[in-house]
């Protein structure tokens, strides 16, 4: 058996044939220079020297940042009030469209005012015979008082006539029956001062012990009148108003021959000058938020447009605390949770005018210049001995 070639032999064999045709030799490649390396290394250091300053630099807007407290549970709230009248009737018309904007005191839908009529009717009457009556009172009165004086003038004949046949049977020159004749007299006359007496005052008593008042002062002529005012005020209120400026919807809710109970709303009319921000941020968000600090307001539906406004009210309790099933903080199994405090903003735009129109129920997101920077870290400021930004306030 013959022996293998070796491959470095076959190597050799293989390359001979490029020798012998001629070719030159290759050159041995020289190393390039390290262009590369030395530019990371320039990269790596001008990092190394610009983490400080990056720090330094975020460390300052940290401290010096964070006075602005923004939320984005927030919606416009306007003054929405559902129309309605204090008397049950049948809408007789309507005024108004869906969505119209309508001005204060402007009609909106009217009642059917027949019945109403009727019953102002009947108390303008009531009216008359209490005055009437009052006149009757005061008449019998007058005549009483005549009945007493008349009744007073003739009391001294009959006495003056008893006294004489009084001192003429104790003469013996009178009967006896003429004497009692005058007694009886007297008596009847007596009788008839005390009888016109009362009857003087029974009518006295039912004009309230004052005969002279004007007719509009009695009680009587005041009932029958007020029967009158709330028969008017009724017919009054089957025509009803708008009670400020605004704009109605949910006309379509009543239509005309609709019967409508008393305090029955007809529709709604939501307030177009009277809104504000009902905003609930976290209770760890209000911590420097205080009733008149500045508030940037923006709106989801016109992005670019900013409203301003001021912080009108924070409410002293979290929503949880009026609910009809308050959280058992006090079970074994209670969990904490961040609440949430309401918060008023009112808006305060000198040209809110120019801006697009806020509905109620739009989300916002407002931002309060709450004036105070985060400042340290409390674990840096108990380290330096300084007391915390807010306990230093």
């Amino acid at each position: 058996m013959s022996e293998p070639t070796p491959i470095r032999a076959v190597a050799e064999t293989e390359n001979a044939p490029s020798a012998k045709a001629g070719n030159a030799p290759q050159k041995p490649v020289q190393p390039s220079p390290p262009v590369k390396a030395s530019r990371k290394s320039r990269i790596r250091r001008l990092l190394f020297a610009a983490l400080p300053i990056v720090l330094i630099a975020g460390g300052y807007v940290y401290v010096t940042g964070g006075q602005v407290m923004s939320t984005d549970n927030a919606y416009v709230q306007a003054n929405i009030a559902g129309v309605s009248t204090d008397v049950a009737g049948t809408v007789q018309s309507i005024s108004v469209h869906e969505n119209e904007i309508v001005k204060a005191g402007q009609v909106l839908y009217t009642l059917n005012t027949d019945s109403f009529r009727i019953a102002l009717d009947a108390a303008k009457a009531k009216l008359a015979a209490a005055h009437d009556d009052i006149l009757t009172l005061q008449a019998t009165y007058r005549q009483a008082v005549a009945g007493v004086t008349q009744a007073q003038a003739d009391l001294p004949y009959f006495q003056d006539a008893f006294e004489r046949q009084k001192k003429l049977v104790s003469l013996n020159t009178a009967t006896q029956a003429a004497f009692d004749q005058a007694q009886h007299d007297l008596l009847a006359a007596q009788q008839k001062v005390d009888v016109a007496k009362t009857q003087a005052d029974s009518a006295l008593a039912k004009l309230g012990g004052n005969a002279d008042l004007p007719i509009e002062k009695y009680p009587e002529y005041r009932q029958a009148k007020a029967a009158v005012d709330d028969a008017q005020r009724q017919l009054d209120h089957t025509v009803v108003h708008a009670p400020f400026d605004g704009i109605v919807t949910n006309v379509n809710a009543v239509q005309v021959g609709s019967y409508l109970q008393a305090a029955q709303a007809a529709f709604s009319l939501v307030s177009a000058e009277d809104m504000w921000i009902e905003a609930n941020p976290k209770e760890t968000e209000l911590t420097y938020v205080k009733p008149g600090q500045h508030v940037t307001i923006t709106v989801d539906a016109y992005p670019g447009v900013e409203w301003k406004g001021k912080v009108a009210s924070v409410s002293p309790a979290s929503e949880s605390s009026f609910s009809l099933l308050p959280a058992q903080n006090t079970s074994g199994n209670w969990v904490k949770v961040v609440q949430r405090i309401p918060m008023r903003v009112s808006v305060e735009d000198a040209d809110v005018a120019s801006k697009p129109p806020l509905r109620a129920g739009m989300s916002t997101v407002v931002s309060v210049d709450t004036g105070h920077a985060r400042g340290l870290p409390d674990f840096v400021a108990k380290l330096m001995g300084q007391q915390t930004a807010y306990a230093h306030e």
